[in-house]
């Protein structure tokens, strides 16, 4: 099965009456999911740019839902994993959590609350990708910056007034100010606040103060 971009929910379990249970389910609540008989189909179809969560049997015939967890993680995927999970298998999945899974759920599961689970992880993916594409964008902006106005940058995030960086770069006030401009000319902010705002959401903030030098 192909999907495009469009977030969808992943129903990864061998067992077909669980497969058609959960994806009636979803579409009743308007949540639109995929369905996987097993890890390694899911596995093949994987696409790096696919959205969403995932709903897995934590135990399957052949590759088990863990497994297919390291595998994806492997690959470098940051969907949400929510494991189903029978009751002796709690513990494990309580070992999955500590690696990374978003959340377990054991059977048998209330229908509501496995639906808040997946709009969670829903909620949580749509957060990361918005990270992903500010990270993007704000590391071009970066890029179009020259070593002086990094520089500068740097010494405004330190809070540094324009006179200190002028006598730190031995250069003129005017020249502070006009590298100023351009860097929020360039970063599309409007002051340093914003700027510090922008870079820490997008998770570049270090890599541009003088302190991560």
């Amino acid at each position: 099965m192909t999907t495009d971009t469009t977030p969808l929910t992943h129903i990864v379990d061998d067992d077909e009456a669980i497969r058609d249970a959960l994806s009636w389910l979803f579409r009743t609540r308007n949540v639109p999911c995929a369905t996987w008989a097993s890890a390694e189909d899911f596995l093949a179809a994987y696409q790096e740019d696919w959205r969403g969560c995932i709903v897995m049997d934590i135990r399957m015939h052949g590759m088990s839902g863990l497994d297919c967890s390291t595998a994806l993680r492997q690959r470098g995927s940051t969907l949400p994993i929510i494991f189903i999970t029978g009751h002796g298998d709690v513990p494990m999945a309580v070992g999955a959590l500590k690696r990374g899974a978003f959340d377990f759920i054991e059977k048998p599961f209330d229908d509501n609350a496995l639906v808040d689970i997946v709009q969670s992880a829903l909620d949580e993916d749509a957060r990361n990708q918005a990270r992903r594409s500010a990270r993007v964008d704000v590391a071009a902006r970066l890029e179009q910056l020259t070593g002086r106005e990094r520089e500068v940058m740097g010494l405004i995030l330190a809070g540094k007034f324009n006179k200190v960086i002028a006598d730190e770069l031995n250069i003129s006030m005017r020249t502070v100010e006009v590298h100023r401009a351009r860097v929020f000319e360039k970063m599309g902010v409007r002051s340093a606040v914003e700027l510090a705002q922008q870079l820490t959401l997008a998770g570049l903030y270090n890599s541009a103060t003088p302190s991560a030098e």
